[in-house]
Formats: structure tokens, C-alpha cells, sequence
């Protein structure tokens, strides 16, 4: 797919910028905290393997035919909307079927409650691809990040508060991946540089409205 929309590109419209969204994912276990741009790719799950495949095939099209391709590699991102095959929205989730039901403690369901992530509001992340639009450099490669991380306990211990009601996290072996990455989160002070751009929504306030969109979801559901 991204070979077709860069083929595309370079035959119909190469004036075009294109922001080849990738994942933080592709550095695998990091040397040094945070991670920054210049870190090796060592993905360690066919999916971060794949973004890697793609963010390499992006940079090979602005080397080799000039295609003007900026590189995004996005850390988690979370926030209303999203789908509940991503950590936040599932317990997210959760929270709100637990509060529909009355339960006293919610149990939220998880998989390492020890692994460390960093997370950015998916409003600013398209901010950050905005400004990644206007005013990124061609072939260059950026982090998209918050460089402050939170493990799944916290998650979970946050989103009670943020519902006020109490949780009880449940570990389920079935959801702890084997090659897993305990820590990860990035430098985003080369975006920064380039556009400006800052994470502004606080991941209290992304858990919040989290909860309050899947109510209403499920409300609707009803």
C-alpha cells in the first residue's frame, strides 16, 4: 500500500507532500531513554516490522526519486474514537461497562500491568502531522511523541480516578506478549525544533474524555 499511494504520488502530483505515518514500535528495545531519530530499527512483532518495512521503502522513495516524504514515527496514541483493540480504549472501555453495571470495585482487564508506554492525546498527534505537512523537512525522519511514559497500572489506577469509582486491575496471561519492549518513550525535541509543535492535552484529561465518549457509545448501543 504505501508503495502504490508513493508510485502514485511521484507519476501524479510531485510537488505533493506525503506523511508516511510510522510507529515507535520500529526501535524494539531501546540502547538509551529516550529514544530519539537516530536510534537503530530493531522491531520486535510482525506489526512493528511491517511500519519499519514501510518507513524504510518511504526514505528509499525521497533517496532515490525525490519524492517530498516526511517520515512521522508515532508512539501510543490514544483519546474518543479510538477502537478497543488499543490499550487506553479497551480499559477505557471497561470503566464505562462497569459503571453502566453498577460494579463496586470495575474490574479492568490487562495484559503486563509493568509495561511502560508513551502516550500522546491522538489530537495533538494529528497536530503533529499538520504541522509536519507544512513545514517538515523532505527525507527526514520525526518522532511523535509526549516523552512521558505510563505503564498499564497506572492506566488503570488513572482512569478510576478520572471515573471516580474504585478498579481492580486483572492480569490475563493470554494478553502478556512474549518479546515484549518494558519500557519505550521518545524524544520529540527534532519535531519540536522543526514546526513548534508541543504535546498540549495532559493524559488525565485524554483518559477522561475517553470514558465519557465510550458511555456515550454505549448508551447508543443500547
Amino acid at each position: 500500500m504505501t508503495q502504490n499511494v508513493l508510485d502514485a504520488v511521484r507519476a501524479g502530483v510531485p510537488d505533493a507532500t506525503v506523511v508516511a505515518v510510522g510507529s515507535g514500535e520500529v526501535y524494539g528495545p531501546p540502547e538509551r531513554l529516550p529514544v530519539d531519530e537516530t536510534a537503530p530499527l530493531r522491531p520486535q512483532n510482525p506489526y512493528a516490522v511491517s511500519k519499519a518495512s514501510a518507513d524504510l521503502l518511504a526514505g528509499f522513495y525521497a533517496d532515490a526519486f525525490g519524492v517530498r516524504v516526511v517520515r512521522a514515527r508515532a508512539f501510543n496514541h490514544a483519546g474518543p474514537g479510538q477502537a478497543p483493540v488499543y490499550a487506553i480504549a479497551t480499559f477505557a472501555r471497561q470503566v464505562a461497562e462497569g459503571l453502566a453495571a453498577g460494579d463496586d470495585p470495575i474490574r479492568v482487564v490487562t495484559g503486563n500491568p509493568d509495561t511502560r508506554r508513551d502516550f500522546t492525546d491522538v489530537r495533538d498527534v494529528v497536530r503533529a502531522y499538520r504541522a509536519l505537512a507544512a513545514d517538515g523537512e523532505p527525507g527526514e525522519v520525526y518522532n511523535v511523541c509526549s516523552g512521558t511514559p505510563a505503564s498499564a497500572a497506572e492506566l488503570v489506577a488513572w482512569l478510576g480516578e478520572a471515573a471516580g469509582v474504585r478498579v481492580e486491575q486483572v492480569v490475563d496471561p493470554a494478553k502478556v506478549r512474549a518479546h515484549e519492549v518494558m519500557e519505550l518513550r521518545g524524544s520529540h525535541a527534532k519535531l519540536t525544533a522543526a514546526t513548534g509543535w508541543e504535546p498540549a492535552i495532559p493524559l488525565q484529561l485524554t483518559l477522561r474524555d475517553t470514558v465519557a465518549w465510550w458511555q456515550e457509545e454505549l448508551r447508543a448501543e443500547r
